[in-house]
């Protein structure tokens, strides 16, 4: 597919009558933005006061709660990509209760980052140093039990198991995973 329309804006901006007057233009269906938040909400409110009821996507930016905060009820029907929720895994179970019980909700990336740092003291502890390079290979070398279940990396440092999912915003601007094509 090729897309119908390619632009940019500046991080900041707040002002995008003259995109979104162009997608209507087009008579745009869906747009991508692979963005941070507060401009795609933006985006987002202003296509809807424009009449634009195109699909918005994004990213993992889009996870972030003042997303939609910022685009109040239009948020709902957005679209975004991110792992699946790691608060649902059983091996999370525990850390999450830690989490609540300090009245914390560990929603994005708290649970990724816990896990990387479980996955590098592991590696540190079991190179017996905290030489970056050292760790490194130890990393690449082993297998990793963390909050979010094994994990293990290629000789070249990618990670093994690769998982994105759509999300779904509802109108209070909760989301939801959306079921994988087939199911």
């Amino acid at each position: 597919m090729k897309e119908k329309l390619y632009e940019a804006y500046t991080k900041g901006d707040k002002d995008f009558a003259a995109l979104v007057s162009r997608f209507k233009k087009e008579q745009i269906d869906f747009v991508y933005v692979g963005g941070y938040y507060a401009e795609a909400a933006l985006i987002l409110r202003q296509m809807r006061e424009q009449g634009v009821n195109a699909v918005l996507m994004g990213g993992d930016a889009l996870v972030d709660k003042q997303f939609a905060a910022i685009a109040g009820p239009l948020a709902e029907g957005s679209l975004f990509t991110f792992s699946p929720d790691p608060r649902k895994k059983v091996t999370a179970a525990a850390t999450l209760k830690k989490f609540k019980d300090k009245g914390i909700d560990p929603d994005g990336y708290t649970l990724y980052s816990y896990a990387a740092f479980q996955i590098w003291s592991q590696a540190a502890t079991r190179a017996q140093t905290t030489d970056a390079k050292k760790v490194a290979a130890a990393i690449k070398a082993g297998s990793w039990d963390t909050v979010l279940g094994n994990i293990s990396y290629t000789p070249k440092g990618d990670i093994t198991l690769i998982d994105y999912v759509v999300y779904r915003r509802d109108k209070d601007g909760n989301y939801a995973e959306l079921p994988a094509a087939g199911q």
